[in-house]
């Protein structure tokens, strides 16, 4: 790694609910809670957590396709939630995303050379001629030919529309990715083309992902670290297999649990989780987690985790790790 690229501090946000003539007072759902985060140059940190867990909401919010309620987000040494007009096109050149539904983030009424080009003509970086050339090559580098260029996005498997939302993604030659669960959409035997073509195209040009998906297995083998996200706060990040081997939170236990293995024997002896996640309008005192926690203690009820770091770069933010609360 030659430098950090992307750190994320205290970011929040919340999303009104209700609050009109006949529903009563405004509610709060809160989507992110202090999220903080950062990324180096040219590495993949994997945010993985359930369904709901507000993952999502952090990539929109690094892009500014959502503004945080407050929170940093500092991209290449700017703080990007500060930026407006041509400063925040700039910024964006340089961040890009590729959608879970290659179906639905794909315009079926574009051909795929428009689709591919457009980044490059709302940035300004080509015209002309130039945008069917760059969009050609983007294309060549996902393993589509030119002739691709004059097709609609109904004319290709999920795969192949997978790899045109990688070269609209890349086309403007940006430094850090949002892959929101890129793979989920796809059969087995695709999602593992399009990793293997993703790990190739960090390798050649260097950019760093952060790689958003509720498979564990997936992200265990495209990320360096993985961040795990519980009802909107990261409550683990640790370097990937420290995290595998010796999980430090009793969410990320229960979430290596439900990993299928091909043989139940060698299944880990990790408890599963019970209950249902609470409602994050409504989040539980103390430990968010304390309701659904195997390993719950008197504490955990009422007073707020520490954030503990377990070793250099391996941190948790569980009661378990207090000393003063440690059995």
């Amino acid at each position: 790694m030659s430098g950090e690229l992307l750190r994320v501090e205290n970011l929040c946000k919340a999303f009104p609910l209700g609050g009109g003539f006949l529903e009563g007072k405004k509610r709060w759902l809160k989507a992110v809670d202090r999220v903080s985060l950062h990324l180096e140059k040219g590495e993949t940190l994997g945010l993985v957590g359930e369904s709901g867990s507000g993952k999502s909401t952090v990539g929109n919010l690094i892009l500014r396709l959502l503004d945080a309620d407050s929170g940093s987000v500092r991209f290449e040494g700017v703080d990007v939630t500060r930026l407006k007009g041509a400063e925040l096109t700039r910024a964006r050149a340089r961040m890009q995303v590729v959608f879970q539904d290659p179906q639905s983030s794909l315009d079926p009424r574009m051909t795929v050379g428009n689709i591919v080009s457009l980044p490059l003509k709302i940035l300004g970086l080509a015209k002309g001629g130039e945008l069917r050339e760059r969009a050609a090559a983007s294309l060549a580098e996902v393993g589509l030919g030119p002739e691709c260029l004059d097709r609609y996005p109904h004319e290709f498997s999920g795969g192949q529309r997978q790899r045109i939302g990688l070269a609209r993604a890349l086309v403007a030659d940006p430094a850090f990715v949002v892959m929101d669960e890129p793979t989920s959409a796809l059969d087995v035997s695709v999602q593992a083309q399009i990793l293997n073509l993703m790990g190739d195209l960090q390798a050649r040009r260097g950019h760093a992902y952060l790689f958003i998906s509720h498979d564990l297995t997936v992200v265990r083998h495209v990320s360096r670290r993985i961040a795990v996200m519980y009802l909107g706060a990261i409550v683990e990040t640790a370097p990937t297999e420290k995290l595998f081997e010796t999980p430090g939170h009793p969410y990320t236990r229960a979430l290596l649990a439900s990993v299928p293995v091909p043989d139940p024997a060698q299944r880990r002896n990790l408890a599963r989780l019970t209950g249902d996640v609470p409602s994050p309008v409504d989040l539980p005192p103390g430990c968010r987690f304390h309701p659904r926690c195997p390993e719950a203690m008197p504490c955990c009820a009422s007073v707020e985790p520490p954030r503990v770091e377990l070793s250099p770069g391996h941190m948790a933010v569980c009661h378990l790790h207090n000393q003063r609360n440690t059995p």
